[in-house]
């Protein structure tokens, strides 16, 4: 039997994907401008769409969003979050839309991967996601404040819907994003 990889492995391997998704992103679309962001998110707040709330601590999260996808508004994403208390951190990689100028509405969508505990059973000292990997629905209300710096209020959601065992808490982080056009 293998001995479990340390914690600050699966950080670091976590964000060195990050930063190689990010490099991707920029190389893969080089005429299109994208922005870089960077977050700090309630982690695990008990919301209707959850069945946890016993993790703690603060999400720092910083990511890239490329230019959008020719004439529409889609735009892809990657960011990690690092959770301050040692809790469940995740690097995340998916499409999200603007809609609207000045004030704007974001939704998005994408897959994560997380260093939670991957157990189909339920405990009272993590949340037993029972997926490694989990669907990443979020949803942001911004503002822009100048031509290059917006802020956004956003809600990131984590689950496998019970696609992958009947175990499915979910998580949910509420916080805030500056978020910095290149």
């Amino acid at each position: 039997m293998r001995a479990p990889t340390p914690l600050p492995n699966i950080v670091a391997r976590m964000i060195r994907h990050v930063v190689a998704a990010a490099v991707a992103l920029l190389v893969a679309a080089p005429a299109q401008a994208g922005e870089l962001f960077g977050g700090i998110h309630v982690h695990d707040v008990k919301l209707p769409t959850d069945k946890s709330g016993f993790e703690g601590g603060m999400d720092l999260s910083l990511g890239y969003r490329g230019g959008n996808i020719g004439h529409s508004p889609i735009q892809p994403y990657v960011f990690g979050a690092l959770n301050t208390s040692g809790n469940t951190s995740y690097a995340a990689a998916g499409l999200s839309a603007k809609f609207g100028k000045r004030i704007y509405f974001r939704p998005g969508i994408g897959l994560a991967i997380h260093n939670g505990s991957a157990a189909d059973y339920y405990r009272t000292d993590k949340i037993a996601f029972g997926s490694r990997i989990l669907f990443e629905p979020e949803l942001a209300v911004g503002a822009q404040v100048n031509e290059r710096l917006s802020l956004e209020a956003s809600w990131v959601h984590m689950s496998h819907a019970t696609l992958f065992s009947r175990e499915n808490p979910g998580i949910d982080n509420l916080g805030v994003r500056l978020n910095l056009k290149l």
